[in-house]
C-alpha cells in the first residue's frame, strides 16, 4: 500500500523510536499533523516555536535521546532559528522539521515562503531540503545518526507542501552510508599512551570536564581518572554534574564567574586534562594567562575544536568516554599529594558570602539557592534562563548527578529555561524538574506554563525578580562607568496573578526567614509552583573576571 510522503515522515520518527514532537501546527505542516493523527507519537503543542526547539532541547539533554521539534513555513520556521542555534553552541541532538512551500512555487516569494535551509546552514550539523518523496525514509534516517553521532548537534529537516502529499511505496533503509562524514570514535593509542605518561610525571594535575561527558555519559571513566590518580577536577558551565559536586576531588566551575578556588587550581596546575570541553572564551578568559604553567591533554570529538582557541600539547580527537577508558588503565594509583593539600586549602579558603550584610528585609539569591539545594539534596533537574540566576545557580547548586543542569551555555539564550523544563518533565515524569530564572528572562516565554499545564507536568519555577535585567546591569557598572541604560522595568507584572491565571500555585517571599518554609511548599507541592523572589537589582554575580584578564584575576566574591 503507498503511503504519502508526510506519513512516510512519521513512519519513519517511529522506527527511530521518536516519542514526542514538540510543535506548532501552520498551513505548510499540515500534511504532517494530519498523518499524526494515526500515529502514537504524543505531540506536545507549545505556545511559541521558539520554545519547541527548547522543548526538543532540554528533552534531548535529560533523557540522552534526539528530541524533536517542528513548525509551518515562514515564521514558523524563523521563530525555531534561535533554538536550532541554542542547540548548536551547546552540542545538543535535535532533528527540526519545517513546512516548506510547494516546490513549483519555491523562490518566487509566495505567502510564509522563507529560505529556511539557507539561514540555518551556518549553526546546524546538516540540513535538507526534500525534493523527493521517496528520499524521505533515507534523510530522516540519516538525520538522526548525523545528530546523535561524533559531537551531537541539530539537523534541519525542510519538507515542501506538496511532497508531503505525493505518495510512495515506503522502504526504510537498514544500513546508512555517508561520505565525508565518519566521525573518529578510538583514540589514537599513541597519543592516550603519551597522555597517561604525562599525568604520571605531573605533580600538580587537574581535569577540566566540559559538555562532552555529559553528552557521552562518560562520568564513569572520569570518576575512575580522578581517583586513580587523585586528580582534582574543575568543570565547565556545560560540564556541572558531571562529576559530583560533594566530592572531596572537585573544586568547582571555572570562568567569568567561576569558583575562586578552582580557577587558582588552573592557574597553579602543572598540566590542564581538558575533557570534552572547547576552551570557549568566558571559561579560559585570556588565552595568554589560562594555565600558563600547565602542559594540556585535550581530548574531543570534534577535531575543529582541537587546538582552535588554546594549543594542545597532546591531542587526542575521539570519544571521550573511550578514551578515558584507556587512559584509566595506563595511569599509576597515586596517593594524596601536597599538591592535593593546597588545592583542598584553596578549597576551604573560599571567601564565604557576607550574609550578615543582608538583613531580614533584604533577600540573599545565594540563600535560596543554598536551601534548595540542601533540601533537594542536589538531586533535582534544574533548568535555568540566562542572567544572574543562572550564575549563582552554577556556583552555588551543589550538582551531584549528570544530566541535571540543563542551561543555555554557548548561546546564552534567555527564554530558555522554562520550555527546557518541560522538554525535561517529559523525559523524566517522576523526577522534580525546577527551573530557575529571572524576571527578564522569564517573561520572554512565559506563556509556555499553559503547555505545562494542559500536560499535567508539575514544572517548579524559582523566579528572582529585580524589576530589570541584573546581568546587563552589571555589565554597564563595569563597562560603561555605571551609565545605565535600558535595564530597569519602569512596569513589572504581578507574577503572582499571573501564574494563578495559569493554574500555577503560587507564592512571594521577600525576607530571609521566609526562604524555608517556602522551599519547603514548593517541593511538597503535587502541581505546577511558582515561588517569586524579591531582589534588589543591585545584587551582583560574584566574582567576576574583565574582560582581557586571566581567570586569577577576580574581582568581588
Amino acid at each position: 500500500m503507498k503511503i504519502t510522503g508526510a506519513q512516510a515522515l512519521i513512519k519513519s520518527l517511529e522506527i527511530e523510536k521518536a516519542k514526542y514532537v514538540f510543535g506548532y501546527p501552520g498551513g505548510a505542516i499540515l500534511p504532517v499533523y494530519d498523518a499524526l493523527n494515526y500515529s502514537k507519537i504524543k505531540h506536545i503543542l507549545t505556545r511559541s516555536e521558539q520554545a519547541a526547539a527548547h522543548a526538543a532541547s532540554g528533552y534531548a539533554r535529560v533523557s540522552g535521546n534526539v528530541g524533536v521539534c517542528m513548525a509551518t513555513s515562514g515564521p514558523g520556521a524563523t521563530n525555531l532559528v534561535t533554538g536550532i542555534a541554542t542547540a548548536y553552541m551547546d552540542s545538543i541532538p535535535i532533528i527540526a522539521i519545517t513546512g516548506q512551500v510547494s516546490t513549483s512555487v519555491i523562490g518566487k516569494d509566495v505567502f510564509q515562503e522563507v529560505d529556511i535551509t539557507g539561514a540555518t546552514a551556518p549553526f546546524t550539523k546538516h540540513n535538507y531540503l526534500v525534493k523527493d518523496a521517496n528520499d524521505i525514509p533515507r534523510i530522516v534516517k540519516e538525520a538522526f545518526y548525523i545528530a546523535s553521532t561524533g559531537r551531537p548537534g541539530p539537523v534541519l529537516i525542510d519538507l515542501p507542501k506538496d511532497v508531503a502529499e505525493t505518495k510512495i511505496n515506503f522502504k526504510y533503509p537498514e544500513n546508512i552510508s555517508l561520505k565525508g562524514y565518519k566521525p573518529n570514535i578510538i583514540g589514537h593509542s599513541l597519543q592516550i599512551s603519551r597522555a597517561a605518561e604525562l599525568i604520571n610525571k605531573s605533580r600538580c594535575p587537574v581535569i577540566c570536564a566540559g559538555g562532552g561527558i555529559n553528552s557521552a555519559s562518560a562520568e564513569e571513566e572520569l570518576m575512575q581518572l580522578a581517583e586513580k590518580a587523585c586528580i582534582p577536577v574543575v568543570t565547565t558551565l556545560m560540564g556541572i554534574g558531571a562529576f559530583p559536586a560533594n566530592h572531596p576531588l572537585y573544586m568547582g566551575m571555572i570562568g567569568m564567574h567561576g569558583i575562586p578556588a578552582a580557577n587558582k587550581t588552573v592557574t597553579e596546575a602543572d598540566l590542564v586534562i581538558a575533557a570534552g570541553s572547547r576552551f570557549a572564551d568566558r571559561t579560559v578568559g585570556k588565552v595568554e594567562g589560562f594555565a600558563p604553567k600547565a602542559k594540556i591533554i585535550h581530548i574531543d570529538i570534534d577535531p575543529a575544536e582541537i587546538g582552535k582557541n588554546i594549543q594542545a600539547h597532546i591531542p587526542i580527537v575521539g570519544d571521550v568516554k573511550q578514551i578515558l577508558g584507556e587512559i584509566v588503565k595506563k595511569v599509576e594509583h597515586k596517593v594524596p599529594s601536597a599538591w592535593n593539600e593546597h588545592v583542598s586549602s584553596l578549597k576551604k579558603l573560599k571567601e564565604e558570602e557576607n550574609l550578615g550584610s543582608h538583613s531580614d528585609k533584604r533577600l540573599n539569591p545565594i540563600e535560596v539557592i543554598r536551601q534548595l539545594s540542601n533540601k533537594t539534596k542536589g538531586k533535582a533537574i534544574i533548568t535555568t534562563e540566562v542572567g544572574c540566576h543562572q550564575m549563582w545557580t552554577a556556583q552555588y547548586y551543589e550538582f551531584i548527578k549528570p544530566r541535571t543542569f540543563i542551561s543555555s551555555g554557548g548561546l546564552g539564550t534567555m527564554g530558555y529555561g522554562l520550555p527546557a523544563a518541560i522538554g525535561a518533565q517529559m523525559a523524566k515524569k517522576d523526577e522534580m524538574i525546577i527551573n530557575i530564572c529571572g524576571d527578564g528572562s522569564f517573561q520572554m516565554n512565559l506563556t509556555e506554563m499553559a503547555t505545562a499545564v494542559e500536560n499535567n507536568l508539575p514544572v517548579k519555577i524559582v523566579l528572582f525578580n529585580n524589576s530589570g535585567l541584573g546581568l546587563v546591569r552589571q555589565l554597564q557598572e563595569f563597562y560603561c562607568d555605571k551609565r545605565y541604560n535600558q535595564v530597569y522595568f519602569s512596569f513589572v507584572p504581578d507574577f503572582i496573578k499571573l501564574a494563578e491565571s495559569y493554574n500555577f500555585k503560587a507564592i512571594r517571599i521577600q525576607k530571609q526567614s521566609e526562604i524555608s518554609d517556602a522551599i519547603d511548599s514548593l517541593i511538597s507541592h503535587e502541581g505546577p509552583f511558582l515561588l517569586e523572589c524579591i531582589l534588589d537589582i543591585n545584587e551582583n554575580v560574584y566574582p567576576m573576571v574583565l574582560n582581557g584578564s586571566p581567570i586569577n584575576e577576580m574581582i568581588g566574591g
